[in-house]
């Protein structure tokens, strides 16, 4: 159900079991997470839960987030897709680039990839992505792939950038 799909550098697949360890080690830097959410860790264990949750949301939703992976070393670096959670407030495109692999362009060239992806065949409109506003990186990876700054809104209690493609 979840398409495998390939970037000049990148191979965005579904995540397994497997992938659990590395999305920990990515996911309980503090520099990766700090505009993530509440800026929380994540556990090994929660770590597996947030797996678990991208696979069901493809089930659900009929799209989600790809485990991306270098086609070089085949190494998961970060994940890059769609989301919609109950009372989000719309449909997002997110990335997470491991902190080693900061700079290099994944964010950009993954974003840009799946962005159309999901345009032409998932079929998906009014894409937006929820940004941090002192996440200058992001911005940057948004505006890239065509984003536009609409509003600005409170969301989950924190002044929230809300970027809107096409």
């Amino acid at each position: 159900m979840i398409p495998t799909l390939e970037s000049p550098r990148l191979i965005f697949r579904a995540f397994t079991e497997a992938d659990t360890e590395a999305y920990f080690r990515c996911c309980s830097d503090k520099a990766v997470m700090q505009y993530i959410g509440d800026g929380a860790l994540l556990s090994l264990e929660d770590s597996w839960r947030s797996i678990a949750f991208f696979l069901g949301h493809w089930q659900l939703r009929g799209y989600g987030m790809w485990a991306v992976t270098t086609k070089t070393e085949d190494r998961l670096i970060g994940r890059i897709g769609f989301h919609r959670p109950q009372n989000w407030p719309g449909l997002e495109i997110g990335w997470l680039i491991q902190k080693s692999d900061w700079g290099k362009g994944y964010a950009t060239e993954g974003a840009h990839i799946l962005l159309g992806y999901g345009r032409e065949v998932l079929n998906l409109r009014e894409i937006i992505s929820l940004i941090h506003p002192l996440n200058k990186a992001s911005i940057k990876v948004s505006e890239k792939i065509g984003g536009y700054l609409a509003e600005e809104i409170d969301f989950q209690g924190k002044r929230t950038l809300k970027y809107r493609y096409g």
